[in-house]
C-alpha cells in the first residue's frame, strides 16, 4: 500500500480543480497547470479534495499510485505559492547581473555567459552573487537552476563556482611537496 497515496490532496481557498477523463486541471492565482495521469489510477474531485485510487493491484498500478498523487500535489503547489531555487556564487570576479529577461554571468571565461529564461521561469539576481529561480513547474525551475548550476560547478579544491544554497561542498587536500 502506497503511503503518499492514501493521503488525498486538499485543496486551498482560491485554488479550483476540474477533471476530464485522466487528465486534471488546476488553476490558482499563479496560473493553471495541467497533468494527465494514466490509466493504472482513477482522479476522483469530492469536497475540495481530489483523491488518487489504484485500478488493480499490479505494481504499475501501485507505482503510478503515490508518484501520481505526488504530481497533483505539485499542482496545487505550484499554483498557490510556486517553486524556488537559490543559487550561490563563490571565487574572485565571479557574479551575476539581470539584463531583461537575460542572466549575465561573469564566470572566469574569456567572454560572458548569457543565459536566457525560458517561459514560465522567473530569474533575479538580488545580489551579484546570488542567484533565484522561481516558477509553478518543479521540473522546470529544477531544469534552469542545473543548466546555469552547469556553466561553472564547485571544485572541491578551492570550493569556487555555483552552488546550491546550503550544498556542501567535500573539499579535498592539495598536492603536498
Amino acid at each position: 500500500m502506497s503511503r503518499i497515496g492514501k493521503k488525498p490532496v486538499d485543496l486551498p481557498s482560491g485554488v479550483s480543480a476540474s477533471l476530464s477523463g485522466q487528465k486534471i486541471e488546476v488553476k490558482g492565482p499563479k496560473g493553471t497547470q495541467s497533468f494527465t495521469a494514466t490509466d493504472d489510477v482513477t482522479l476522483t474531485i469530492e469536497e475540495n479534495q481530489v483523491k488518487v485510487t489504484p485500478r488493480g493491484k499490479s505494481k504499475r498500478a501501485r507505482q503510478q499510485w503515490g508518484m501520481s498523487r505526488t504530481m497533483v500535489q505539485n499542482l496545487v503547489t505550484g499554483v498557490t505559492t510556486g517553486f524556488k531555487k537559490e543559487l550561490e556564487i563563490q571565487g574572485v570576479g565571479y557574479r551575476a547581473q539581470m539584463q531583461g529577461n537575460s542572466l549575465k554571468l561573469n564566470l572566469g571565461y574569456s567572454h560572458d555567459v548569457d543565459y536566457v529564461a525560458p517561459e514560465g521561469v522567473t530569474i533575479t539576481a538580488p545580489k551579484q552573487t546570488e542567484i533565484v529561480v522561481e516558477g509553478n513547474d518543479p521540473q522546470a525551475v529544477g531544469e534552469v537552476a542545473a543548466q546555469i548550476r552547469d556553466w561553472r560547478r564547485p571544485e572541491p579544491y578551492k570550493g569556487k563556482g555555483i552552488r546550491y544554497k546550503g550544498e556542501f561542498i567535500f573539499r579535498k587536500e592539495g598536492k603536498k611537496k
